[in-house]
């Protein structure tokens, strides 16, 4: 609810009530007792203007106004509510005198209390405005009797507040609604925007696919696939990068394929996976993972190079480097490099070599 609905709602419960009250003071005959009829009248307004403005100022820290079924009016005010609801006509009544008991300035007190407990309703305490219903009637039956009870203003009390318990709840299917379809709404638009991200990296995938097989192809379509050993070694260096693109776009940077880009240059085979092991990881921690991915690589002289996200809770990369012994090429190859990075914000293992972040294996025969 707005701030100026909810302001003018309660400006207009304030006037409402205060001519209920005022009906009160045109008296068409003497009142026995005038001090009793005021004080009557004090304490319904009293009573009345306590429920309407309780917490009409509150205000939640980012300064929207609180939905009133998220405050329901205090128990003690309830209380009062219904004290009001049996004092108010018991004592005017009174005041006036058995004479004047079913006079207009008399039977205010129905309209009045009617007043009160709906605004009890509104305020979330519907089994007190009910109560308070029964109350008034019973009340009204014992000082006028029924049928006048009935005529009077018990009638009109009961819809006022039948009325406002069925556009309270209409209210409320409104505002779970509204937050339904914010959440809908909230939820569309992260899915925009993920799959502007997606189609955005998309792009900028292509676009480097096209730079660097563009002009491998181009070379290729020209001289008919009839290409020299340096041309060959160009499409295999195009083709492994375009490999790395696919199947690893986490793991690259420009380092990091720089990296790459030097071992298939001196001979190595490079395979790069990204098996799903990084894929809560944010984007300074990939920053991280990259960079010590690429000191890794950095003057790796494998003949095989496996490089693999890992699903470990503390380890983001593995890199495994095989060779065959210079004593013996046809023989089995060996691991020579073995690295295993771990996710920056995980827990070191104990025993840290070569920087951190990273673990290291001794070669295995």
């Amino acid at each position: 609810m707005s701030g100026r609905v909810h302001t003018g709602l309660t400006v207009l419960g304030l006037v409402f009530t205060a001519y209920l009250a005022a009906a009160g003071l045109f008296w068409t005959s003497p009142v026995e007792q005038p001090p009793v009829f005021f004080a009557a009248l004090v304490f319904y307004l009293a009573v009345t203007w306590l429920c309407v403005l309780w917490d009409a100022g509150r205000r939640p820290p980012g300064g929207e106004e609180i939905l009133r079924r998220d405050r329901p009016l205090p128990l003690w005010a309830g209380a009062l509510a219904l004290i009001a609801t049996v004092a108010v006509p018991s004592a005017t009544w009174y005041a006036v005198g058995p004479a004047a008991l079913t006079d207009s300035f008399a039977t205010w007190t129905l309209g009045g209390v009617g007043a009160l407990l709906t605004i009890v309703m509104v305020r979330r305490r519907p089994v007190i405005a009910w109560i308070g219903v029964i109350a008034l009637a019973v009340t009204a039956t014992a000082w006028i009797g029924v049928i006048k009870a009935l005529t009077v203003g018990v009638v009109g009390a009961a819809v006022w507040v039948v009325t406002a318990q069925l556009l309270s709840a209409l209210v409320d299917r409104a505002g779970v609604d509204q937050a339904e379809l914010a959440a809908i709404q909230r939820r569309s638009s992260e899915w925009l925007a993920t799959q502007e991200g997606r189609r955005r990296e998309r792009r900028v995938r292509v676009q480097h696919a096209l730079e660097v097989a563009g002009p491998v192809l181009t070379r290729t379509i020209e001289k008919e696939g009839r290409l020299d050993d340096t041309e060959r070694q160009r499409a295999r260096l195009a083709e492994g990068a375009l490999r790395d693109e696919l199947r690893g776009p986490r793991l690259l940077d420009e380092s990091v394929r720089a990296r790459l880009h030097e071992a298939r240059s001196r001979g190595s085979i490079v395979t790069v996976l990204d098996e799903g092991g990084l894929d809560g990881a944010s984007g300074d921690a990939l920053d991280s993972i990259r960079a010590d991915l690429a000191n890794v690589l950095e003057g790796a002289e494998s003949d095989r190079i496996y490089i693999r996200t890992s699903p470990h809770e503390s380890v983001a990369v593995t890199v495994v480097g095989r060779s065959r012994s210079e004593e013996d090429p046809d023989g089995e190859e060996v691991v020579d490099l073995w690295r295993e990075i771990s996710h920056p914000l995980g827990e070191g293992p104990e025993g840290e070599e070569e920087g951190e972040g990273r673990r290291s294996r001794p070669p295995l025969a």
